[in-house]
Parts: C-alpha cells; sequence; structure tokens
C-alpha cells in the first residue's frame, strides 16, 4: 500500500493541463482544491474523480483501468469513472467527481460535485411491480448491502432487517485489525452514520427470528411477532466454532465475532502480559497480530503443521509463520489444547502455557437452522441458484450460508468471505426486483497483518487436490496459484497488488 492518503502530488489540474498529456485510460493523478483527484480519458471522453478509494482510500491512480471502470489495488472495489458510482464492493460510497472542459488546449477541472451517501444508481428507473415488502434477516455484510442496493435501486416498499446484535451493522474485518490493536477509534467501525437507516426508511429490529413460514410467508420472531413478506433475503452469516475443552467457558476465554467481543477482547488485553490464540486461521492470525502490536507475549496453539498450508499452501504459510517468530510470537504447531484453568492453557502433550488473556479461532460453521425449518433445499449451506435464490419462490439467501453455482470453476461453493457476502447481497437486491442479474463475482478476500507488514489477497477459489505453485519476487513479494492441471482456480499474493487485480 503506497501513497500516503493526503499526499498531493502531480499538476494543479484546476489550473489546467495540456489536452494532450492524456493518453486513454491511462490516470493523470494531480489534484483540486487540496485533495487528490486523477484525470482519466475513456471511450473518447475525459473524466475527473477523487483519486483515493472510497473504502479505506486507497490509491485509484494506482489501480487498473477497464474501459470506463477503476479497479482499486488494495481491497478490489471498482468506481464507474463516467458517474463515480461504486459498481464493486467492499466500497459503498461513489467517488466524489470533478466538473471538466476544455479551454484553449487546456484540461480545466473544476470544484467537486458534492453528493450524499446513497445515491440512485445511475440510469435506473423505479421498479416496476416492486414487492410490497422486504424482509432482511441479518445485518451483516450480506443483509447490509442488500438494504442500501434496494433503496439505491428506487425500491419504496417495506423494507426490514431483522438481526440479534443491537449495535448497527459494522465493518467487521476492522475488528481483528485496527480497532483491536487500539489503532483506530470506534467512530469508524460502523459501516453508516447514526440516523442512516430511519433516514433511508430502512427498519430495523433488534430481535431473534424463530421460524420462517414459505406457505403464508412469515417471519416468526421471538416473542411472537409476526413480519409478513413478499421477497426475503437470509443472511444470517455464520457463527464461531466453539471450544470443547475443560475451562472453555471461563471469562477470560473470548472469540471474535462481533464488536461487543473486539470490545471485551480489548479491556481484558489491558490488563493481561500474556495471551494465548488457538487456532491459526485468518481470524486467529489477525487477532495475535493486532494483540502483538500492544506489546503483549503471544502464543499460538494451532493442531496445522504449518500456518495457513491447507489455504495458502506451504510455502507462503512458511513466510508468515517466519514473520511472526521475527515479531516475537510464538507458534506450538501440530498441538491440541486439552484443558484451561484460570491461568494456563494445557495442550496434549502435557505442556503449559500462562494466559491471561484466550482467543479462540478454530473456524465458523452457517447458520442455517432456520433455512432448514423453512424446508430449503441444502447442501453444503443453502442452495441458491445463478441468480441467489433458493428452492423456495420469494426467497434468497446470500453470505456464508449460500452454496452458489460458481461458473469458473464449475462447482456448487460456499465462501466465507466478507467482500463475497457483500456482493452477494447486492446482486441479491437486484434480483428481488426482478432485475434477473447473474452472481458471477470472483471470490476475493484480504487480509493484513498488523506490525508484520504483510498483506495478503486472495483471489478465487482453490478446489480441494489443486496444486500450488509459488513464484517469489523482489523483496517480500509472492505469488501462489492453486491450479488443476493448466486450470488456475485461486491466486494468493502477498505485497502485490498488481498481480492480484491481473489474476481477478
Amino acid at each position: 500500500m503506497s501513497n500516503e492518503p493526503n499526499q498531493l502530488t502531480g499538476p494543479d489540474l484546476g489550473a489546467g493541463v495540456a489536452l494532450n498529456s492524456l493518453i486513454e485510460s491511462r490516470p493523470l493523478l494531480g489534484h483540486v482544491a487540496g485533495e487528490p483527484v486523477m484525470l482519466v480519458r475513456c471511450e473518447g471522453k475525459t473524466y475527473a474523480v477523487s483519486a483515493r478509494c472510497t473504502h479505506y482510500g486507497g490509491p485509484l491512480d494506482e489501480g487498473l483501468i477497464t474501459g470506463c471502470m477503476v479497479r482499486c489495488p488494495w481491497h478490489h472495489a471498482a468506481f464507474d469513472l463516467r458517474t463515480g458510482e461504486a459498481v464493486r464492493a467492499p466500497a459503498l460510497n461513489r467517488l466524489p467527481t470533478y466538473p471538466v472542459s476544455v479551454q484553449g488546449g487546456q484540461i480545466v477541472v473544476g470544484r467537486k460535485q458534492e453528493e450524499g451517501p446513497l445515491e440512485p444508481v445511475a440510469g435506473t428507473d423505479p421498479p416496476v411491480g416492486p414487492p410490497a415488502s422486504v424482509v432482511i434477516v441479518g445485518a451483516g455484510a450480506a443483509g447490509s448491502s442488500a438494504a442500501e442496493m434496494l433503496r439505491r435501486l428506487g425500491y419504496r416498499g417495506s423494507l426490514i432487517i431483522v438481526d440479534p446484535v443491537e449495535s448497527e451493522p459494522v465493518d467487521r474485518p476492522n475488528l481483528s485489525k485496527d480497532y483491536l490493536a487500539g489503532t483506530a477509534s470506534e467512530d469508524w467501525i460502523p459501516l453508516r452514520p447514526p440516523g442512516f437507516y430511519p433516514e433511508h426508511g430502512i427498519e430495523r429490529i433488534q430481535g431473534e427470528v424463530v421460524q420462517v413460514n414459505p406457505e403464508s410467508r412469515l417471519v416468526m420472531l421471538a416473542g411472537g411477532r409476526a413480519l409478513p413478506y413478499e421477497r426475503l433475503l437470509l443472511a444470517t452469516g455464520s457463527a464461531p466454532t466453539r471450544l470443547d475443552i475443560p475451562g472453555a467457558d471461563l471469562p477470560h476465554v473470548r472469540e471474535l465475532r462481533t464488536l461487543d467481543d473486539s470490545r471485551k477482547i480489548s479491556a481484558l488485553a489491558a490488563e493481561a502480559t500474556s495471551v494465548v490464540v488457538i487456532g491459526s486461521s485468518f481470524i486467529g492470525m489477525e487477532t495475535a497480530a493486532a494483540l502483538r502490536t500492544r506489546g503483549l507475549r503471544i502464543h499460538v496453539v494451532s493442531h496445522d503443521r504449518i500456518p495457513f498450508s491447507k489455504t495458502l499452501g506451504p510455502e507462503l504459510g512458511q513466510v508468515i509463520q517466519a514473520r511472526f517468530q521475527a515479531k516475537g510470537v510464538t507458534f506450538h504447531l501440530s498441538r491440541t489444547p486439552t484443558g484451561i484453568t484460570s491461568t494456563h492453557v494445557h495442550l496434549d502433550d502435557g505442556s503449559t502455557i500462562r494466559a491471561d488473556l484466550i482467543v479462540v479461532g478454530i473456524g465458523v460453521r452457517p447458520r442455517v437452522v432456520l433455512a432448514g425449518g423453512a424446508g430449503l433445499q441444502m447442501e453444503n449451506g443453502i442452495v441458491v441458484n445463478e441468480y441467489l435464490e433458493t428452492s423456495r419462490p420469494g426467497i434468497f439467501a446470500a453470505g456464508d450460508i449460500a452454496a452458489w453455482p460458481d461458473p469458473h470453476t464449475g462447482r456448487r461453493i460456499r465462501v466465507e468471505h466478507w467482500v463475497v457476502a457483500q456482493r452477494q447481497g447486492q446482486t441479491a437486491a437486484r434480483n428481488m426486483l426482478g432485475q434477473r442479474q447473474v452472481f458471477d463475482a470472483i471470490p476475493f478476500f484480504w487480509t493484513r497483518f498488523l506490525g508484520m507488514d504483510l498483506g495478503i489477497n486472495y483471489t478465487g477459489h482453490a478446489l480441494q487436490g489443486d496444486r500450488s505453485i509459488t513464484r517469489f519476487g523482489p523483496g517480500d513479494q509472492s505469488v501462489t496459484s492453486f491450479q488443476d492441471g493448466q486450470h488456475v482456480h485461486a491466486v494468493a499474493t502477498i505485497m502485490n497488488d498488481t498481480a492480484s487485480l491481473l489474476a481477478e
């Protein structure tokens, strides 16, 4: 990740630049009124947009331009250069745009055109024959993005999100990174500012859904309230896998899934000196890295011989392990915890580790009880078609629970990634309004290990039996492809944003 977000380079575009200085599909970085702006010529016309991604501020001038779309190098968000519209998550807000004029052979860029955070999708007419009511179960990545997209598409009917968590939807990937490390304030953890949902006519209900009745099209809440729906989106996500050993229910043993979880871990970390992370999953290793930046002693216990060997291949796993060890993290690999006391974790080889705080990250399981009770077809999750429709009319599913037919691998897959859930929520919203948009996005995942100087992007979906091939570049850069014969199913990169974008 290069370029500081507020660093201004290049010409003052407000003062003008030569018309012949622009090359088709090659951005020219400059600034207007103290803000970074890039000029791009596509399809014979010139556009000016903010040079910073609205997701995390990634440098769009370092991304890829295909047609009139720019793709962010950090997390693969995409924007329409003509309108600034965010056309691909994880970005939710459109790019600020700037008027462009040609004066005497000079391109002159005017002042920023202000727009609200939930502008309608450009060129979209109000839906014809929209459903009278939409209910969304789950306020995570899929549910919240679906609700926003429905309003952006002009849907004005009843729109209700039901979720058991009291807080409004949050940027979950940050809970195990900057926020947990204490380097980010809680102000920028919510996905939207206070009042956003009622302002846009999105009703949020804190509660538990106990039954879905497809025949009567009712969602039943604990306490007896019934919500009628014409379209229903199940976006219930996943629950952490529980550790089933003596002492797993002690108060200093925590899981990390919600904002409240992260708050409690942070509070315990403030009083701790030694932490044990059980599991070398992405969430576990992100937690280990974040807490290490607080100066705590970190031990990682995992039954894996090499961290991430199953998901990223043994070569990258060894690179990551070595970097963590160089930063003072101790690994206990090929080991299983057998018990926990108020002061120690006991392992299967008879050894013990002192622990003031224990964080469990041994995977998640999809929340599909509601779907099973409603009689939906199940196969490694909820079976959906290419439009994310389930086996029952009017019911859609998105996110961690949805098993969809992936056109890139020819398999039915289910992926537990934040960006996939967001993009599926947006596609489901379109299809609940009758647009019939096929979900064919390539899965994408990113992680960043704070204090370890490691950023990893993972594009695609590797299949069991795929062979991993790693190519190392200058510095810490590397590219690993997962392939069956000549067919590449996934690519993982370390510190190589361009290779990740090209792979996608």
